[in-house]
């Protein structure tokens, strides 16, 4: 028998904001315990953001410049080459396609994201809004990290709506209006309250002219065309009406009483009718061209603040009342008024210290002075499941556990291993010319926590490196090379 094992809580309180760097704050959250992730991160736009001095965001400022020597720490690249190459890949072809600031930049978000995804439940899915300056190259993360197969949609919000550039011979190009949102899920049982957002229609009065206790309805005929053909199994009597042709009736006659019982068929002068009635409203499709930027009334005079209508969908689509909603970039609490608007618990994270202030200004403005009060902390939590480590389905290898001892760089380990082997490839034997064909590997498969040991590094050629990840051991690459006839002259395990 299967025993399904429950997560442990969420290890901290509802209405909780967290000051500092998000990602110590999020390796510190249990693993599944956020219902929806529904964030506005920094996008790469090159320039630096202030809020306006006399406003309720006042001292705000962040600077969205990002330098690969400056802005990416060792541990993360370590972290990510050896665990998640696929995803390194992504951050390669954005640093050469464009820049190491690029790279730099999805680097960031990639070990984030990493996270995002752990904590999810699996029900839970990510709202990522970001612009074109970086959208492709973050597409290709999020697909190497949510898997490709759970994007659900790109969503393009109009957030200038009608504005275009003036007819002169200067412009180069068409105008800039829309933001994205990249909509991915854990799986696929993910939450999504399509009719929670649906639009009300402009006028129904005359597609649907009749009306009851119920509301508005349209005439249908209960009977089939005759252009479908014979249906023998639903002609039949119903209160002395016979269909009148082979078709029969659109439903089986337990269903049509079904439906009289519940006050769905009209009768007039003797002849039944079905009552259509209108759905819940328009579904929105992928471009929202009905939110403007934030009104006057609405600003915090944060420089990047988006409108509380947009982030309301967002959490209405994506959650249900209860739920728990995370933006672990929370600016100026836009998503985090949206979910208690909605009634949803929810977690903000922000490393602006007067994002406290904002927070309780604007809930007081929006809510009321008795929403409840907020938890603000600069100490991560601490994790009380398991310890799993981020996003264990990219991981090619399997789980040793590693020696006691000092943990290098993957840099000193490289330097050292050339230092007392040269050139050489573990797995094939074979000296090269230029230590830049060989890569760094484990000799036995490596452990979780994302912690480096010299005693258990190789250097290994391409080819030896890409089959080792199948075999998964030094031992299973080097039977397979003999049988291949690669290491005639390499001494038997």
């Amino acid at each position: 028998m299967i025993h399904k094992v429950t997560p442990p809580p969420p290890n901290w309180a509802n209405r909780t904001l967290f000051h500092g760097d998000n990602l110590p704050i999020m390796r510190g959250m249990n693993s599944e315990s956020v219902d929806l992730i529904a964030t506005d991160p920094p996008f790469n736009k090159g320039r630096d953001f202030h809020a306006t001095p006399d406003s309720l965001a006042a001292g705000a400022r962040f600077q969205d410049r990002w330098s690969w020597e400056r802005d990416v720490h060792e541990s993360w690249t370590d972290q990510i080459t050896d665990d998640y190459p696929r995803l390194m890949e992504a951050i390669e072809s954005a640093r050469y396609a464009h820049s190491d600031g690029m790279g730099a930049y999805m680097c960031f978000m990639a070990v984030r994201l990493l996270e995002m995804r752990r904590i999810l439940k699996p029900t839970g899915s990510i709202y990522l809004h970001c612009d074109p300056t970086a959208s492709h190259y973050l597409k290709a993360c999020m697909d190497a990290i949510f898997g490709w197969k759970n994007f659900r949609n790109e969503i393009v919000w109009e957030r200038i709506q009608g504005a275009g550039k003036r007819s002169q011979y200067a412009i180069r190009s068409f105008g800039r209006s829309t933001d994205t949102i990249f909509l991915y899920s854990r799986g696929n049982d993910y939450t999504f309250n399509a009719n929670d957002v649906a639009l009300p229609y402009p006028d129904i009065s005359s597609s649907f002219p009749c009306h009851d206790d119920k509301g508005r309805f349209k005439r249908r005929s209960p009977f089939r065309p005759p252009g479908l053909g014979p249906r023998p199994n639903l002609v039949y009597d119903y209160k002395g009406i016979a269909p009148p042709h082979s078709s029969g009736w659109t439903v089986s006659k337990g269903k049509l009483q079904e439906l009289d019982e519940a006050g769905e068929i009209e009768w007039v002068n003797g002849v039944p009718w079905r009552k259509q009635r209108p759905a819940v409203g328009i579904i929105p499709n992928n471009v929202w061209k009905d939110i403007p930027t934030p009104a006057k009334a609405e600003k915090s005079g944060y420089a990047t603040q988006k409108p509380l209508a947009l982030y309301e969908r967002i959490v209405k689509a994506g959650s249900n009342p209860g739920n728990t909603v995370l933006d672990p970039f929370c600016g100026c609490a836009t998503t985090l008024v949206a979910s208690e608007q909605s009634d949803r618990q929810w977690v903000g994270m922000d490393i602006w210290e007067g994002a406290h202030d904002v927070v309780i200004d604007r809930m007081r403005k929006v809510i009321g002075p008795l929403f409840g009060d907020v938890h603000y902390t600069k100490e991560p939590p601490t994790r009380t499941d398991d310890g799993e480590t981020a996003a264990p389905f990219l991981r090619v290898k399997q789980k040793v556990k590693e020696p006691e001892g000092p943990r290098w760089t993957r840099a000193e380990m490289y330097a050292h291993l050339l230092d007392q082997h040269g050139p050489r490839c573990a797995g094939c034997d074979r000296l090269f010319d230029d230590p830049r064909y060989l890569e760094l590997d484990h000799n036995t498969p490596r452990s979780d926590g994302g912690l480096n040991h010299i005693s258990n590094r190789i250097l290994l050629c391409g080819p030896c490196n890409r089959l080792k990840s199948n075999t998964f051991t030094l031992s299973g690459l080097r039977r397979e090379n003999r049988k291949r006839g690669y290491m005639k002259g390499v001494e038997n395990d």
